[in-house]
């Protein structure tokens, strides 16, 4: 068997676009990936033409070895434009090596561990009392674990909004504190700050909580400085989750030898695929760390994320953006015909050959790319922040 074609679909699915990649082979088989650089998909277009370059009469089997030719095909190795689209093209591989072997992706990463993949929630509101309300919903319909949003600044799906991180300190800490005292002791309940705190930001928030309010703080700060988070860590007994923007086990590698992240989001559209998915669940396995997988993005990632989740011992819960709280919006069923199903709280484990998703490709086809930048933050200032 060889790969005879790799084609690009970005493609507009509720608010932002999802950059679809389908490699195809001269038996009949194909497969499908997704890249995970939001925002800059015709930079992972450009690099996806660049693979398929040579791709073209490789023997898709060989994933491992496809995997390192193209990792280690240029002189400047590496990078997240790069290895997103590495990744859509190794998702796409597993997909047909599946489909070729009639097993399902799991059955290539080592057999199925676990019949259900736990999700956990993300919510918010607008007040206090609604985010209250949210949590609360989510506790007695049974999710295990809850992600609750920042107190609101402004308008957020504006181009460019005003954000001050510190007056966001004080007000979030009250919410989650009331939510905490709301929900009890049990439920597991987290916060994603997106990289928008500095250290001391950081450390401050968690200081003007009780300990045990949060079971989990997400991205608190950003992650080129392993040495910065290694501060922040002194300075609070809050878990962290890092990891989304990671492009490569390298970058997990400090993370998690040094005991930096107690849970690791992992993301298979960022990092490489399941090919290094693989090879950073096991680094984690090693040093007792949870996968808490990244998954924003669409059904092929969710899919993909499932067959791993099912795969390997260490696992907490996959992040899922289709809760009764959430408009479940890049789920289109037009666009995804064939997706991973969601039980309640849990996703069941797929047993057909490949990842099990498909997608219309004759709707792709005659849609014209649109463009989506994120939220450009600034402070009161005029200075630029993180979104």
């Amino acid at each position: 068997m060889k790969i005879t074609d790799i084609k690009t679909y970005p493609v507009w699915v509720g608010q932002r676009n999802q950059m679809i990649v389908k490699v195809e082979t001269d038996e009949g088989l194909y497969g499908y990936g997704e890249a995970g650089l939001s925002g800059r998909e015709l930079a992972v277009i450009g690099a996806v033409r660049h693979y398929r370059e040579f791709l073209i009469g490789r023997d898709p089997l060989r994933m491992g070895a496809l995997w390192q030719e193209m990792y280690r095909s240029q002189y400047f190795e590496g990078g997240r434009v790069l290895t997103a689209a590495i990744s859509a093209i190794d998702i796409a591989l597993y997909d047909i090596a599946g489909k070729a072997l009639n097993v399902p992706v799991y059955q290539l990463l080592g057999g199925k561990q676990r019949e259900l993949v736990p999700c956990f929630a993300s919510t918010g509101g607008s007040t206090k009392d609604q985010l209250i309300d949210n949590v609360k919903l989510l506790v007695d319909l049974g999710w295990p674990a809850i992600r609750a949003g920042r107190s609101p600044n402004r308008d957020e799906n504006a181009p460019d909004y005003l954000f001050e991180p510190r007056e966001s300190l004080g007000v979030t800490a009250e919410w989650l504190t009331a939510v905490r005292a709301a929900i009890g002791p049990d439920p597991v309940l987290g916060i994603d700050y997106h990289h928008r705190l500095s250290v001391a930001e950081a450390a401050s928030f968690c200081q003007r909580m009780p300990s045990g309010t949060l079971d989990f703080l997400e991205e608190p700060i950003r992650d080129e400085t392993p040495e910065a988070y290694e501060a922040l860590r002194r300075m609070t007994d809050v878990p962290f989750a890092i990891g989304e923007e990671f492009a490569s086990k390298w970058q997990f590698l400090p993370y998690i030898e040094r005991g930096i992240t107690q849970f690791a989001r992992i993301d298979v559209c960022n990092v490489g695929g399941l090919t290094e998915a693989a090879k950073v669940a096991a680094m984690a396995e090693a040093h007792y760390i949870d996968l808490m997988p990244h998954n924003p993005l669409g059904p092929i990632c969710s899919a993909a994320t499932v067959h791993l989740a099912a795969a390997v011992p260490n696992f907490a819960w996959l992040e899922v953006r289709v809760s009764p709280t959430e408009e479940g919006r890049f789920y289109d069923a037009d666009w995804f015909p064939v997706q991973p199903e969601l039980d309640g709280f849990h996703y069941i484990v797929p047993d057909g050959p490949g990842l099990g998703v498909e997608f219309n490709e004759e709707r792709a086809q005659a849609e014209e790319f649109r463009f989506w930048e994120a939220p450009h933050l600034r402070r009161r200032d005029g200075s630029h922040t993180n979104w």
